[in-house]
């Protein structure tokens, strides 16, 4: 569907990668941002939207989550990570069944969409099921089966290489291998991943340096940190997105940086697990991307994108004395052309640009704490909540808009994770 968004306040970028604010009419056609300000050649608008109290943003990029997880969303809270993982999530997740989780999947989805996320980098545990909820939700995602070494290991290098090839082409799903953690993944497994990725042509997603037990544990193992490990074994590249990197000497940040790898900061649930804050201003004077992401909802306990965005620009005010540290503007990029990056997307999402695909969000400003509209970039990172938002397109199709879901039917997901909840022994 060609739709016209008219004159409406959107968030773009200027010739010096500037964020800039300005009105202008943005024009859709075949999935992609066809004319900014004038129409291409033969347009016509079969939907047209008024701008009027509106704001027009790239769609969020949710960079590290496992959107399966909302099925054990507040059920392992106030515990150490260690607790929360071994003793909960872990034995939980061995009741799921593939169908499980791709309802858990479908209703993540439901709630990234109405908050502004059009893209998220998920690590699942079940083959297929992520991807087929994706497919049949008409969204986008960079998909990653977790690895673990041990017995399962080999089987799971094979379910992982198996799904790649099967949905390979697919203009909506791309992939990365997942060795979990280096505490999950020995060295020679860690190796094995790097062969089948470089053969494979694909990136890696990984957690790394999460606590500081995990730290410790590996400089005992191994005598070295978890960044170094994972360097040795060749897992940090350009291609490689690294979850949390909370516990970081200078060494590993010199490292991270040399490798180009992209890290995806999730403050939100490095407070709430009390694993602490990463080091982001630190990596950003390195030269390290660093995008945002929610982690998965049994540790945040949401996937609104919000949230970690608004703590992200006031956290390490917070944390270093310097009011300046992160501007609402570069919490806002961590957001959208960070995340992009990192997902090796940045020539199609994270802007508002023609050529780009038409993933993008309208918020409303008329909500009551939106007002004044003094200085919408600042209501992005501090003000709004996600719920300002009130339609969520991806690829150019209308996903979500005012309650609504086009593509997914809300009742049924629901009650299906309901169901599930119930027979794993969870309140639902």
């Amino acid at each position: 569907m060609s739709i016209l968004f008219r004159d409406v306040l959107g968030l773009f970028y200027d010739e010096s990668g500037r964020i800039a604010l300005r009105t202008a009419s943005v024009y859709v056609a075949e999935g992609k941002i066809a004319g900014i300000d004038q129409p291409p050649a033969g347009f016509s608008a079969e939907r047209t939207i008024d701008g009027a109290g509106k704001l027009l943003i790239p769609g969020l990029i949710n960079s590290h989550t496992h959107s399966y997880m909302t099925i054990l969303r507040n059920v392992a809270d106030d515990l150490t990570f260690h607790d929360w993982l071994f003793g909960t999530i872990l034995p939980l997740e061995e009741k799921l069944t593939p169908e499980d989780c791709y309802w858990g999947t479908q209703l993540g989805l439901m709630e990234m969409l109405s908050t502004g996320t059009t893209n998220f980098l998920d690590m699942f545990i079940f083959s297929h099921a992520a991807a087929e909820a994706v497919r049949d939700a008409k969204g986008r995602a960079v998909l990653s089966r977790a690895l673990v070494s041990g017995s399962p290991g080999e089987e799971l290098l094979r379910e992982a290489e198996a799904e790649i090839h099967r949905w390979q082409g697919d203009p909506q799903i791309n992939f990365l291998l997942a060795p979990h953690a280096p505490y999950t993944c020995d060295p020679g497994y860690q190796r094995e991943i790097t062969a089948l990725a470089e053969q494979l042509g694909v990136g890696i997603h990984t957690h790394i340096s999460e606590s500081q037990r995990e730290v410790t544990e590996i400089w005992s193992q191994y005598g070295k940190s978890p960044v170094s490990l994972l360097a040795e074994n060749g897992l940090l590249t350009e291609r490689t997105v690294a979850a949390h990197c909370v516990h970081l000497d200078h060494h590993d940040i010199a490292t991270l940086a040399e490798c180009g790898v992209n890290v995806a900061h999730n403050p939100v649930s490095n407070l709430k697990l009390a694993c602490g804050v990463a080091p982001v201003p630190k990596l950003r004077a390195a030269g390290v991307n660093v995008s945002l992401g929610t982690d998965g909802p049994a540790s945040n306990n949401t996937l609104n994108l919000f949230g970690d965005l608004r703590l992200a620009a006031i956290l390490h005010k917070g944390v270093s004395g310097d009011p300046q540290l992160i501007t609402a503007a570069e919490g806002f990029e961590m957001a959208t052309v960070n995340g992009a990056k990192a997902l090796g997307l940045q020539d199609k999402i994270g802007q508002i640009a023609v050529g780009y695909d038409a993933d993008l969000a309208l918020l409303d400003l008329n909500r009551i704490n939106m007002h004044p509209n003094t200085n919408p970039l600042a209501a992005l990172a501090y003000s709004a909540s996600g719920h300002e938002v009130e339609l969520t397109m991806v690829h150019g199709k209308v996903l979500y808009e005012k309650g609504e879901f086009t593509t997914m039917d809300r009742e049924r997901i629901l009650r299906e994770v309901e169901a599930i909840c119930r027979r794993i022994g969870l309140a639902g």
